[in-house]
């Protein structure tokens, strides 16, 4: 995959890119990190990018024309997804990180002051994503936020891939408690039925977890999935223990 983030501020990106899983993703070639400052393709002598609102008002507008340029420089013949951060977006989930990381080529539009002129909305971006109902300064926060829970599911990306597909949202539900060495802690202990080594009951175990913290934290989850006999049952057992 190729990821192409067109910012102002390049320099934020260095440290995130370039660490963990992002990093390791990108020294095995399984994604490759491009950002570009779209001043650079301002043609004012200043590298002006934004300008006063039409109608008056507070703020600055980001001008389409720099943002058209440079998103057509790191295109080229290719004709990506074009990701607009903004808090009108639709609200992200893991659903659209599974489908977005399907693609071969994103490009990620992070924007500042007032807004966007509203022609970058309508004729360059393919998607507006928002990952919550509040305001940052700039778009560069969200963008890595989206990249990481991308490029995470690429094949590979992953030390052990399975962690990808039982990852709270993956499935539909929360996920389930984990626990390790040592067996007991401070007088803590792990459940026994992760010790008895009975691979039947432990998924069982995990399941019902799963459901127990889904219907205590996310009960709105439990509206969108559809749930089996095995779980309807599961439920049914959680309530009855309340």
């Amino acid at each position: 995959m190729r990821i192409d983030i067109v910012t102002l501020f390049p320099e934020m990106f260095q440290g995130v890119l370039g660490s963990s899983i992002l990093g390791k993703a990108a020294e095995k070639e399984i994604v490759s990190f491009h950002v570009t400052n779209f001043r650079d393709y301002s043609e004012s002598k200043h590298g002006t990018v934004d300008d006063t609102p039409y109608g008056g008002g507070g703020g600055m507008v980001l001008k389409p024309d720099p943002l058209f340029r440079a998103v057509e420089a790191v295109a080229g013949d290719a004709k990506p997804r074009v990701i607009l951060m903004c808090p009108q977006g639709k609200p992200y989930n893991q659903k659209m990180a599974e489908e977005l990381a399907k693609e071969e080529h994103l490009v990620f539009l992070c924007g500042h002051y007032e807004g966007y002129d509203e022609r970058i909305r309508e004729h360059l971006v393919t998607d507006e994503i928002s990952i919550g109902d509040y305001v940052l300064t700039g778009g560069e926060l969200g963008a890595m936020v989206v990249v990481d829970s991308i490029v995470r599911l690429l094949p590979g990306a992953l030390g052990n891939q399975s962690s990808a597909v039982t990852d709270s949202f993956s499935t539909g539900l929360l996920e389930y408690p984990h626990y390790t060495r040592p067996a007991e802690f401070r007088g803590w202990k792990v459940p026994d039925i992760l010790l008895s080594g009975h691979h039947a009951n432990i998924e069982r175990w995990r399941l019902k977890e799963s459901l127990r913290r889904t219907l205590e934290r996310r009960p709105d989850l439990l509206e969108r999935i559809e749930l089996t006999e095995e779980m309807k049952k599961l439920l049914r057992e959680i309530r009855e223990e309340v």
